[in-house]
């Protein structure tokens, strides 16, 4: 873990909320593009930040606990950080394992906690990879061993949504031909015949892995996508609903 904690006198005059972020890569490694630069934004707007480099290429539940010991981490850091609410976000396999935690803290055995220290406030998920049915992103499920009936079903989050689900904030590009939409649209009807608040935003353009979709972290121009960068801002609205 890598903390961004606001140090001054204007953070300490009422609590923030932080913001624990998980990079994608596939369950395979995690990028650092949608690592530090993500948390300075956040900072920016008056939010702490944490960036996990969870445990990759490991059979499920590894990258799970990592995401439960990070939440409770920054829980038990509350009165030192000024913080209060805890929200997740996530990028591709990121996103997936920050739904994870939001979706299965307190059902899954290997992070159950009887006093939901585990359990997020809200969740920013980020072109998520979400199903391991017909839209799946098999590379995701084949680097976390889920290769069973059993453990396909129980790492497709659309089928495991119920009541105690926090609200998310979802967005995709429409393009993305490598973590198809559907995934994100099927997460938003689970969480939608659940009652659980959502917002959504699905951009008709760009391709995957954009992060912020900005020139200044870019390595190809694919990556820059000027409609893509509302992103941010209104996920910072989002986050002021709470």
């Amino acid at each position: 873990m890598t903390t961004y904690i606001l140090d001054d006198v204007v953070a300490k005059q009422r609590k923030r909320p932080t913001i624990v972020i998980f990079p994608g890569g596939a369950y395979r490694f995690c990028a650092k593009r949608e690592g530090e630069p993500i948390a300075c934004e956040f900072n920016s707007a008056g939010y702490n930040a944490v960036v996990v480099n969870y445990t990759v290429n490991a059979p499920y539940p590894k990258a799970l606990i990592d995401a439960s010991d990070a939440i409770i981490y920054t829980r038990n850091h509350r009165e030192e950080w000024n913080t209060d609410k805890i929200f997740v976000c996530g990028f591709s396999a990121g996103a997936h394992l920050a739904a994870s935690i939001g979706i299965m803290a307190g059902k899954e055995d290997a992070v159950k906690r009887g006093d939901n220290l585990n359990k997020p406030d809200g969740m920013i998920l980020c072109y998520p990879v979400i199903t391991s049915g017909k839209f799946a992103h098999r590379d995701s499920f084949d680097n976390i061993g889920a290769n069973t009936p059993e453990l396909l079903n129980k790492t497709s989050l659309e089928l495991q949504v119920d009541k105690s689900t926090p609200p998310a904030f979802i967005w995709h590009t429409f393009a993305d031909d490598a973590v198809p939409v559907e995934n994100s649209m099927l997460l938003a009807n689970a969480l939608r015949d659940n009652d659980i608040p959502f917002e959504l935003h699905i951009y008709p353009y760009g391709g995957h892995g954009l992060s912020l979709a900005k020139s200044f972290m870019a390595d190809n121009d694919d990556l820059i996508v000027p409609h893509v960068q509302s992103w941010m801002p209104l996920v910072k609205k989002w986050l002021s609903l709470f």
